[in-house]
């Protein structure tokens, strides 16, 4: 008689293979967080500028892309450090509409130098200006950046300057944080330049009726820029942040890839990894440490249905805004237990108060089906937060309740 046979060892291959995987990931998951400090690799992956869709762009043909001949120009602009940047300037709908002709066969598309010596001086002294600051990936030619401009030219009756930061587009350099002011402050020198060149005076008024608006990675280089005017006591209308974020380094705490996957959330995990990953991170883009610096009106606009960026980091945005305008809440201490009831007691009275004092200083809207704006205003400083119910992270800008706000706001 033969010996029994000994169970199969396929539940334990099956284990076995599962343990390997999983080690194998977290392997690779280890290397790309390795990688993630090497500069060149962190600044490629934060710009995504070597993505320039679309691809094979005609820049200098705008028409190409749905503008009336003329309307659009394509231009180089030089940055302070010598570095030449692609824009588009766009003229408003109602400044083009004097100049173009009732009949097609008596159109005579302006040139170039007439546009730059004649109407472009004379749109920026008599409509409002857009300067506007893309996000990452892409350039200024991608199908829904185009629907912005044309958006802000005939709705908000805005001229628009969409620039391409330096490493994008047709721009040469390559990006980095203070490159991309560098570029943002160019793209401003230029407008005021067209003013003065219309004849306008008053220098320091020059930009009164210049909105800086960004969107996304763009939210970013429009609050630097807005700061540093606010610094040198320029006027400007007013910044507009499109689906912002706080700085990198909290982005990155709560990115998730593909909206689902929490990509940084085993970092974070490990005391000291997060500040570790700060201490790395080349481009910090902070902006809720600039916001306090902004003197003229501020409009956040956010989707709620954003899986890029979450909404959450336009709300603490908006809460930093109102910070200094707040009693102040004590800290709880790293160890609660050493608190008293009196202490806790006293702790939820403060935060009641901080919680009716923001009431008292926020009028709210709820709008059925759009979403919920936020409105406050104290002693010169105003903002507005625009909590959208649709939009994602690419359409906010096209909601036409957001530029019905921004026409409200500003123009």
């Amino acid at each position: 008689m033969s010996p029994p046979k000994s169970p199969p060892a396929e539940p334990k291959s099956i284990l076995y293979r599962a343990h390997a995987f999983l080690a194998i990931c977290g392997v690779i998951y280890g290397l790309l967080m390795v990688l993630l400090f090497v500069p060149f690799i962190q600044t490629h992956v934060l710009y995504m500028n070597a993505i320039r869709i679309p691809w094979f762009a005609k820049y200098d043909v705008p028409e190409q892309y749905g503008f009336a001949p003329g309307k659009a120009v394509n231009l180089r602009l030089q940055a302070a450090d010598n570095v030449s940047i692609g824009a588009w300037f766009v003229l408003a709908d109602s400044y083009y509409q004097t100049i173009y002709p009732s009949s097609p066969e008596s159109y005579t598309s302006p040139t170039r130098e007439e546009l730059l010596s004649d109407h472009i001086p004379r749109a920026v002294a008599s409509r409002p200006t857009i300067i506007f600051f893309h996000g990452n990936m892409a350039t200024r030619v991608f199908f829904l950046r185009v629907a912005y401009y044309k958006a802000f030219a005939s709705r908000l009756g805005a001229n628009v300057l969409a620039i391409d930061y330096r490493g994008f587009g047709d721009s040469d350099g390559t990006p980095s944080e203070d490159g991309l002011a560098k570029d943002a402050r160019a793209a401003w020198d230029w407008v005021i330049e067209m003013k003065k060149h219309a004849g306008a005076d008053r220098v320091q008024d020059l930009g009164d009726d210049v909105l800086i608006v960004g969107h996304s990675l763009g939210t970013a280089v429009a609050a630097r820029l807005a700061a540093e005017l606010s610094q040198e006591n320029v006027k400007y209308r007013g910044v507009v942040l499109l689906s912002p974020f706080e700085s990198i380094g909290n982005l990155l705490a709560e990115y998730h890839f593909f909206g689902v996957i929490p990509l940084m959330k085993p970092i974070h995990s490990i005391p000291g990894a997060g500040k570790i990953l700060n201490w790395g991170l080349v481009h910090k883009f902070d902006t809720a440490a600039r916001l306090h610096e902004i003197k003229e009106p501020i409009l956040i606009a956010h989707a709620e249905n954003d899986w890029d960026i979450p909404s959450s980091h336009s709300e603490n945005l908006f809460a930093a805004i109102l910070d200094p305008h707040l009693p102040a809440v004590p800290e709880v201490p790293l160890g609660p237990i050493s608190w008293t009831k009196e202490d806790w007691d006293a702790f939820t009275q403060e935060k009641a108060f901080r919680v009716k004092a923001r009431e008292a200083l926020v009028t709210t809207y709820l709008i059925p089906d759009v979403g919920r704006i936020e409105r406050f205003e104290k002693g010169g400083s105003k903002a507005v937060f625009f909590k959208t119910l649709h939009g994602g992270h690419d359409m906010i800008a096209l909601q036409e309740s957001v530029q019905e706000e921004m026409r409200r706001l500003y123009m």
